[in-house]
């Protein structure tokens, strides 16, 4: 039965109402019991660059006095935030305490395939990889979580994320207090259970079929915290985390803020929008003015992109749900600003591109079932170009410097369609110009029709550790909804 608990679209409401008081979320916000977590920042700079992470199952408190078991990196939910510089060289040394096999791709540095982190990666129970990360490439926002094929949904589920900031020596006097004006912000959607406060990843075939989609709302593994800010100018850097969940972002008061990155870094302006979607895997900078002194309330609306599930559930009302709050207190000494300008993202020439390429994304539920999934016990998914992932199959060939138009198309659903290992910029969508906050370099696209791609190919991958490229719902990922790639 497709039930509003696992499937819910308007999420957030039920779990998050013991946790606040009653006018939280209806008209003037009240105040949330928890306050903002914020991750430990890890600069590898100060580390000499060398850094430690350990992967391990602990215990959260979604729920104060219900502790569940989670995973983390560092600690038992999430992950400490990275740091690093362009021209730096990072070791990285990654121990695996979790007692099952994972991996660590860092999703959006541009590295080669040997040390990005992919399926063939494998950190074995009680082994340590230590790959060292040369970091060439624009400021922007990334993230690092696991991706072992068949496992990477419940590996993220259960709290394997955290975000990567990485920086180029470009001052444009943006919010860079971190943790105060400069917050980083890991959105996602989780089922819990409110009598002991646990998760669960028992996976049913409709949870294959559209993603596993949670009923409560977490900001940085909270229900629906507090962030106290200053009056001024803040930069929330945006991670859509969760496995499958579209979210719909908006102020409630209907302010605008304005859009200055997107996964590969900065747009030429700021963008002013008063919504923002965010698909899974996607990452945004954004800028909001809180001189004014007023709380305000971050809230997400349903999720309309779910193809034929959205025609039988509540995907077509309109029903906001809260995010998270944020509370003023005085300016900062030394806040930000809001620049007229900031960095021109390179030039791209579609007419140089050495070939095209046809990706076609397809939910076998949700167009035809003629091809059985290899992951047991899942339903049927045809995949990509009408074949389940194969890590014995190299399904492209491209040159190191070259670029390549590729497009992909979405049959059934809305599909987050994620290139490893390269940026890209958006041709069209729908044949259609893409909005200008997605004309900035990209890694994650969410294609509810048709989407044209101009991928540029920076970085080596040798056919024993190729790139990937998938859909980023992690089920149809860990189903079979992913290709493999070689650049020489």
């Amino acid at each position: 039965m497709l039930t509003r608990r696992a499937f819910a679209i308007g999420a957030g409401a039920a779990a998050s109402a013991s946790l606040l008081d009653p006018g939280f979320g209806r008209g003037e916000p009240a105040r949330a019991v928890t306050r903002l977590p914020v991750p430990q920042l890890i600069d590898a700079a100060i580390h000499h660059n060398a850094i430690g992470l350990t992967v391990s199952a602990g215990h959260h408190e979604f729920y104060k006095g219900k502790p569940t078991r989670t995973y983390g990196y560092s600690g038992p939910i999430l992950g400490p935030v990275l740091r690093f510089r362009r021209g730096d060289h990072v070791e990285m040394s990654v121990r695996n305490e979790l007692g099952v096999a994972t991996t660590v791709h860092w999703h959006g540095l541009l590295v080669p395939g040997d040390v990005d982190g992919g399926p063939q990666r494998k950190i074995e129970p009680g082994a340590t990889w230590r790959p060292t990360l040369s970091i060439d490439q624009p400021a922007a926002t990334l993230w690092y979580h696991p991706h072992p094929h068949h496992e990477t949904g419940r590996q993220v589920y259960l709290g394997l994320a955290g975000l990567i900031i990485v920086e180029d020596g470009h001052d444009l006097g943006l919010p860079d207090q971190f943790g105060v004006d400069d917050l980083p912000l890991t959105i996602q959607d989780r089922v819990i259970d409110e009598t002991d406060g646990s998760i669960g990843y028992d996976l049913s075939e409709l949870d294959v079929v559209y993603g596993v989609r949670g009923d409560t709302v977490i900001v940085n593994g909270a229900i629906t915290p507090t962030a106290h800010v200053p009056a001024g100018w803040v930069r929330p850097r945006l991670l859509n985390g969760s496995n499958a969940r579209n979210f719909e972002l908006r102020f409630q008061d209907g302010r605008t803020f304005h859009v200055i990155a997107s996964d590969g870094g900065f747009l030429s302006r700021p963008v002013p929008m008063s919504v923002l979607r965010i698909s899974p895997a996607e990452r945004f900078e954004i800028l909001v003015d809180f001189s004014g002194g007023q709380p305000v309330v971050l809230e997400t609306g349903p999720d309309r992109s779910m193809g034929l599930f959205g025609a039988i559930s509540d995907a077509g009302t309109d029903e906001y749900a809260p995010v998270m709050r944020f509370e003023v207190g005085s300016a900062s000494e030394t806040a930000g600003r809001l620049p007229s300008q900031l960095v021109e993202p390179a030039a791209i020439a579609p007419v140089e591109a050495v070939r095209r390429r046809s990706f076609v994304l397809n939910n076998g539920v949700c167009g035809q079932r003629t091809r059985m999934s290899n992951h047991d016990g899942m339903p049927a998914l045809i995949g990509i170009n009408g074949r389940t992932h194969d890590p014995n199959r190299i399904d492209a060939e491209t040159k190191l410097g070259t670029s390549e138009i590729w497009e992909i198309t979405s049959v059934g659903m809305a599909h987050p369609f994620h290139v490893h290992g390269a940026l890209f910029r958006i041709l069209s969508l729908d044949d259609k110009s893409p909005p200008d906050h997605l004309k900035g370099w990209k890694d994650v696209v969410l294609v509810e029709g048709k989407a044209e791609l101009l991928v540029k190919f920076t970085k080596p991958a040798a056919r024993g550790y190729p790139f990937m490229y998938h859909c980023h719902i992690l089920e149809h990922e860990d189903a079979g909804m992913m290709g493999q790639y070689v650049c020489t």
